[in-house]
């Protein structure tokens, strides 16, 4: 009977020692769940579909219309890599001289956006303007830290020196362009001179009103106003596909 069970156990130990596991040296597969069990190859980060302008074009708020500003933040993100998509900046433009009233929030897709690092900004438009208290209590992630450029570089705002944080919108707190007979876009991104453009904070920071998008309205047109209310003539850019 013992010979017996020594030729059972030697046939059983054959048997093992043939299988992958054991013959690889790792004497038992893997219990489920240990290590390496349902891990897949890291995600890829998500590519930039928002920045705020590294430079300014140089000519107060004088873009050339909505379509030259588009054409502006697809040159920067063309030489930042990211070509081959449909950017437009975040302007709204007013009824004026028989132009229509355009929305900036109409013009940017759906989200969700994310920004050269690929840090998700804005899961979707409700989110972006804090539509409802729900969306509003949860907010954006636009400030100082998040808000970068095309370049992966922090744009300065309060507390740098120059502060350059109000940025171009010509837009109310919803994103929608302003319904009164008042100039609140530098005549429709066309003037360096006469009027005044609504503006944003990029870090949300800075007197009583800190929206990142509806602040408070420019000293006037030219760059050197632009400034002097504490920006540079900046936009935000948002891939639309």
């Amino acid at each position: 009977m013992g010979k017996t069970i020594r030729i059972f156990a030697a046939l059983a130990l054959s048997a093992l020692a043939s299988t992958p596991a054991f013959a690889q040296g790792g004497g038992a597969p893997p219990a489920p769940g240990g290590q390496g069990a349902g891990r897949g190859p890291a995600a890829p980060p998500q590519p930039m579909s928002f920045f705020i302008t590294s430079t300014p074009k140089g000519d107060g708020a004088n873009y050339g219309g909505l379509a030259g500003a588009d054409a502006y933040c697809t040159q920067l993100a063309t030489a930042a890599g990211r070509g081959g998509v449909t950017w437009h900046a975040y302007l709204s433009q007013s009824a004026k001289d028989g132009m229509p009233a355009i929305n900036a929030r109409d013009r940017i897709g759906t989200g969700p956006w994310y920004n050269a690092n690929g840090q998700m900004i804005a899961r979707d438009l409700g989110t972006l303007h804090g539509d409802t208290i729900d969306q509003a209590r949860t907010g954006n992630a636009l400030g100082k830290q998040i808000t970068l450029s095309e370049k992966k570089e922090r744009v300065n705002g309060v507390g740098d020196m120059p502060n350059t944080h109000d940025v171009l919108t010509g837009s109310r707190p919803d994103g929608t362009a302003f319904p009164d007979a008042m100039d609140h876009t530098c005549n429709n991104w066309t003037s360096n001179n006469m009027g005044t453009a609504q503006l944003g904070h990029h870090d949300k920071q800075g007197g009583g009103n800190s929206s990142w998008n509806s602040a408070h309205p420019s000293q006037g047109c030219s760059q050197e106003a632009l400034v002097r209310t504490g920006g540079a003539g900046l936009l935000y850019c948002f891939a639309v596909n």
